[in-house]
């Protein structure tokens, strides 16, 4: 059966139009993976009572244990439409191939959705109609529309807004244009013209509302279809009444814009009295336990029940689960709003080759990407590393832009450092085999033209995380992805018998490629870090590393600390003036904080080292004050060229000063890397080059000479300038019952948290507390949290900025210097910072 399937799958491969490539996001506990099953189901792979209780998605044993997804994880299906369902009129017959991604919810795993939102056009995206519209739906929201990524809606939990909160349909309408409404406000700050109008609507077909427990939903479009005989109305003029302030009048027969009629009586809203009212009369009924009123119920609604589903056992929540899957099939719901409003590849890759081509839009390989042309140059980007089942090696996930994959083929893999025209991050291979990604397991094919999701076997030697692979040596990189999460909780890890140390590094290097966010690298004191966006994904990034990636090797690790970033709040106080080593070189530096709002367009890419200068410094001068000609001398950005931090060369009519500009900018980056405060690295300084005086040997201005003095510049215009550290914060949510809501902010204010509201719907026992919190204090809240409130929901919190931490970094017992020292003696520095004195010289 499966290899029919998969047979089906590469035919459905070339028909273009009837492909959907689909990520299915959300907040934690909104029921994505449940959704899932009830597709999984309808195609076939699994049966209908096994959905919603197995989680194919869930492939880990620990997503199984712990009923929460970790990892995305992606399937291929083919559906075959129904004579009477409609489909796009774009579309070649009516069978459709969906490749979808389930994607984790909690919002430590984002770097996962962002690797999911890369490869696909169209995103389901799922609100609790109960919980409501939260932090990280928010976040995969806006990471969707940055992507041009195009959003359509399922409102889940619809039974427990009946059966729970026991809403009246009125009270439930409303609930449900609130979210729409959430959704809708997000979406209007990403005007887009290329994407075009992505509001979601009932009316238009783009909101779905069901239940991922009970398996069941619907569109307007299902019950327009119902009563548009019934009216004598045609279903898309009908599904305009279903939603909105539209009233029937029943004397009448006649519908209208007000809430009563001509006597002054109330109206019922068309929503409610034509969907919502049917719905709750079978909830209530089944309920109340009359088993023969439900039957005559049930078989007037068009429901047929079989053998052992009419016995009189089988009431309440279970006959209205059967009931409810067989009246208004979830399934049927979600595919019917993936395939008619989600664009195909052909459509969907005309406007996104903009967001996803670094090249110039003339060549080859970006009207490939346009046309979505299987004969154009081969361009694929490779989003992620999946875990094989033979552990220490990977399949490569990503998805076919342009031209046809096959197996065997020689191609050029190109890293996210590979700069056209050069060969650092290039290799030139053969793809050793093509796969389909079906959730836990993966099927074998020859091929892959474009348009759709894929794996491969043996990239994985020459990609670390992601990268392009084309065919094209005139091809430039597909662009990196942006994450809404950064590593900032780390652990050191060292191996108990140093022998073991070769083991740990290599499992360092699987561990890297297992997961987008994480990092695990070596400090120059020695200590072996792993970093990871928050406690439970590093938790989780250290599990797999003792059980798959460094097996058998016993580790030693730390507590959890966090990652700072040193930062100056004013100019230097003095000019900081460096020797070199033989005397004969004089640097003249300062120091100064840079915009905040610089900050962030340098770390979103939108100002850095990859803009023309002309603009550039065009930009500083009319956004931020800089003198127009010192925006024009600027020498790095550093870290790493996209670091925030810049270094400008203000000086005039020095000689030989290009000769040592290399020297300089490599120092700069090694400055920027480890600070003078505790070798954190830098954020948010600019240091200017005032002057500088050069001997005119070139012997007597070489490296040697001019690397470590200009480093010492640095550090002593960073001293000399009010340093300190920044720390990063989170926005923290927590959903609760009233009564936890006094336990909470007490947690919170003894771990230096900031309230920012507590919000609560109209009749809803659960109330939001959202609240800026420090990443290291969030360290034991979780459970804290749990433990205080016996909440079973997780707590989330999603990096959100980086704040300055207040005191003097000489002052003794505060909480800058306290932090400080302990930085320093985990790196095995002496407790104190060296003073301004050793790294300035006299003139």
């Amino acid at each position: 059966m499966i290899s029919v399937a998969v047979e089906q799958i590469r035919e459905m491969m070339d028909i273009k139009p009837n492909i959907r490539n689909v990520s299915v996001v959300g907040q934690l506990g909104h029921g994505k993976t449940m959704l899932f099953d009830y597709l999984i189901s309808k195609a076939g792979i699994i049966s209908e009572k096994m959905a919603g209780q197995v989680r194919f998605m869930d492939t880990r044993k620990d997503e199984q244990e712990q009923c929460l997804t970790i990892k995305s994880t992606a399937v291929s299906l083919v559906y075959e439409k129904k004579k009477e369902d409609e489909i796009p009129e774009d579309a070649d017959g009516r069978a459709f191939l969906l490749n979808l991604i389930d994607t984790p919810g909690h919002v430590q795993f984002a770097s996962e959705v962002s690797a999911a939102l890369r490869v696909t056009d169209g995103a389901l995206v799922v609100v609790s109609c109960v919980e409501g519209f939260g932090v990280q739906t928010e976040t995969v929201l806006r990471q969707a529309l940055a992507e041009r990524v195009k959003p359509v809606v399922m409102l889940s939990k619809v039974d427990r807004a009946l059966l729970d909160l026991q809403l009246a349909p009125e009270e439930l309408y409303q609930r449900f244009v609130k979210e729409i409404e959430s959704v809708n406000g997000v979406i209007a700050a990403y005007e887009d013209e290329l994407l075009g109008r992505v509001q979601v609507s009932p009316e238009a077909g783009t909101v779905a509302f069901g239940s991922g427990l009970q398996g069941w939903g619907f569109t307007l479009n299902h019950f327009a279809k119902l009563y548009g005989s019934k009216f004598g109305v045609k279903p898309e003029k009908l599904v305009t009444r279903l939603w909105g302030d539209k009233f029937w009048d029943p004397k009448r027969k006649k519908w209208g814009k007000k809430p009563t009629d001509q006597e002054n009586k109330p109206l019922q809203r068309g929503f409610c009295q034509f969907v919502l009212d049917p719905i709750y009369q079978l909830f209530r009924v089944i309920m109340s336990g009359d088993h023969e009123k439900s039957l005559k119920l049930i078989q007037k609604v068009g429901v047929q029940l079989r053998g052992k589903e009419k016995e009189e056992t089988v009431t309440g929540k279970a006959l209205l689960q059967t009931v409810m899957r067989k009246f208004l099939p979830a399934a049927d719901a979600l595919l019917e709003i993936l395939v008619l409003h989600l664009p195909s590849p052909v459509t969907a890759q005309r406007y996104r080759v903009k967001n996803l081509y670094e090249g110039p839009m003339e060549d080859e390989c970006a009207k490939g990407i346009t046309s979505c042309d299987p004969k154009a140059p081969l361009m694929v980007y490779v989003s992620k590393m999946v875990p094989a089942p033979d552990k220490g090696r990977f399949y490569s996930f990503g998805r076919v832009f342009s031209g046809t994959l096959k197996g065997g083929q020689k191609v050029r893999i190109m890293g996210p450092d590979y700069i056209p025209g050069k060969k650092k991050g290039l290799f030139i291979k053969s793809i050793p085999r093509v796969v389909v990604m079906m959730g836990n397991y993966v099927e074998k094919i020859t091929d892959c033209p474009c348009g759709s999701i894929i794996g491969m076997i043996g990239i994985d030697k020459y990609l670390l995380k992601t990268g392009t692979i084309s065919t094209s040596e005139e091809a430039y990189s597909i662009k990196a992805m942006k994450f809404s999460v950064s590593p900032v909780a780390c652990v050191a890890v060292e191996p108990k018998n140093a022998s073991d140390l070769p083991k740990l590094i290599e499992g360092f290097r699987r561990l890297c490629r297992s997961d987008q966010c994480v990092q695990a690298f070596t400090e120059d004191s020695g200590q072996h870090i792993v970093a990871g966006a928050g406690e439970f994904h590093l938790q989780v990034c250290l599990k797999d590393f003792e059980d798959n990636y460094c097996q058998g090797v016993p580790l030693t690790k730390s507590k959890p600390f966090v990652s700072y970033r040193e930062t100056v709040t004013k100019e230097s106080s003095q000019m900081c003036i460096s020797k070199s080593p033989n005397k004969h070189n004089i640097l003249f530096v300062k120091a100064e904080p840079l915009h905040i709002d610089l900050c962030i367009e340098i770390e979103n890419g939108e100002v850095g080292s990859k803009q023309r200068s002309k603009i550039r410094s065009r930009y500083l001068a009319e956004k931020y004050d800089w003198d127009l000609g010192y925006a024009r001398k600027i020498w790095a950005f550093g870290p790493e060229s996209v670091g925030v931090n810049i270094l400008v060369n203000q000086t005039k009519g020095v000689k030989y000063l290009d000769e040592i500009k290399d020297s300089i900018v490599a120092a700069f980056e090694w400055a920027t890397q480890a600070g003078a405060l505790c070798e954190e690295n830098m954020r948010g300084i600019r240091f200017n080059l005032h002057d500088a005086k050069i001997p005119h040997r070139a012997l007597s201005r070489g490296g040697g000479q001019i690397i470590s003095t200009a480093r010492r510049s640095f550090y002593a215009s960073q001293l000399s300038a009010m340093p300190t550290l920044m720390e990063p914060i989170y926005l923290c949510e927590i959903q609760c019952l009233e009564s936890a809501i006094g336990s909470i902010k007490d947690i919170l204010s003894q771990r230096r948290g900031q309230l920012i509201s507590v919000e609560n719907s109209s009749r809803s026992p659960i109330h939001t507390i959202k609240s800026y919190l420090p990443v290291i204090e969030s360290f034991g809240s979780t459970e804290a949290i749990r433990s205080k409130t016996n909440a079973k929901q997780l707590p989330q919190y999603v990096f959100h900025h980086w704040e300055t931490m207040q005191g003097e970094y000489f002052e003794e017992n505060g909480i800058l210097s306290d932090t400080i020292k302990e930085n320093r003696l985990r790196k095995g520095l002496e407790a104190t910072i060296p003073p301004l004195e050793k790294y300035t010289d006299q003139l």
